[in-house]
């Protein structure tokens, strides 16, 4: 099943698999439609949600402010919104790195 992207007012709107104390942060495909992100940090004090955005931040090329959890603080399922500065192109480019985090 590829990861589920959709795009919500102005941004991307994708669920993320999360596994805190990690030995190292990075993507680990897809498992039921959400993109895996290993994280090292602990699921304490919403550390891991902070290490979350800034990874995923980093790896999207935007900045922290434009990655924001919608839902899911305390779970390891997260619905996670990117929100864009420019327009449609750039738009359509972080909808394929996203997919790409699945493969």
């Amino acid at each position: 099943m590829p990861v589920s992207v959709t795009e919500k007012d102005g941004g991307l709107e994708f669920y993320v698999r999360v596994q805190p104390r990690a030995s190292w942060n990075e993507t680990a495909g897809e498992r039921e439609g959400a993109v895996r992100v290993r994280i090292t940090a602990p699921p304490v004090e919403g550390a891991a949600n902070k290490a979350l955005a800034g990874f995923l931040a980093e790896r999207l090329g935007v900045p922290k402010s434009a990655v924001e959890i919608v839902s899911g603080q305390t779970g390891r399922y997260k619905r996670v919104r990117v929100l864009p500065s420019g327009g449609a192109k750039e738009l359509a480019a972080l909808k394929r790195a996203v997919l790409a985090f699945g493969e």
